[in-house]
């Protein structure tokens, strides 16, 4: 897998005078079209995203298996009487054993994805911004303040680095473990996690 640059796309100029205010529709939109601005630099990495939406799956997967492992392990293991009860033991430790090594690896892979993309994207759009900043006239350095500039360089994209490269990959995993796992919590028993959810939403909404 190749770690070179792509050429990133130009980036559009702010409408100058334009401050919608923090809780307004604008505001809401215009933070929306901001994150759709960053599809163009995105898009050169597709199969490191594929990538890394596979591995995510696959630590999902594992993670929810393991309460499964051990189920299966004291029901047949512990819970089994007679000479196979040894054997059902020493299966499902191979069997949990095996799910942990592939969550870790699958975990470490997940990691290793967003955070390659997490860094190519803020270089790349670190390189569009100065290559935008270079073809503005002399009226433009004399009326903008030099710490702006640099903040945009700076700051503004480590935290879209921190958004690509953390945040949306731990949003998307904690979604699927939480489907994933009052999926498992029906399956085991539709009544008693009605009843649980019941009482958790009695007790979290008033506070």
């Amino acid at each position: 897998m190749s770690m070179s640059s792509t050429t990133p796309p130009p980036i559009a100029s702010p409408a100058a005078g334009v401050t919608p205010a923090v809780d307004s529709p604008t505001a809401r939109k215009s933070a929306l079209a901001a994150l759709r601005g960053l599809a163009p630099f995105l898009a050169p990495y597709k199969k490191q995203f594929l990538l890394a939406g596979l591995a995510l799956l696959v630590a999902a997967g594992a993670t929810l298996a393991v309460p499964y492992a051990f189920k299966q392990m004291i029901d047949l293991g512990f819970g089994a009487a007679g000479s196979k009860s040894a054997t059902h033991i020493n299966l499902y430790f191979v069997a949990l054993f095996g799910v942990a090594c592939v969550l870790g690896v699958a975990t470490a892979a997940r990691f290793y994805m967003v955070s390659w993309l997490g860094e190519r994207v803020t270089a790349d759009l670190r390189s569009a911004v100065y290559a935008h900043v270079v073809t503005q006239s002399p009226e433009f350095f004399e009326t903008t303040k030099t710490g702006e500039v640099l903040s945009r360089l700076t700051t503004d994209t480590t935290l879209i680095q921190t958004l690509v490269g953390t945040s949306i990959s731990m949003a998307l995993r904690n979604a699927l473990l939480f489907l994933g796992g009052m999926s498992m919590l029906f399956i085991t028993s539709a009544k008693l996690t009605s009843i649980i959810i019941v009482m958790l939403a009695a007790v979290v909404l008033p506070i």
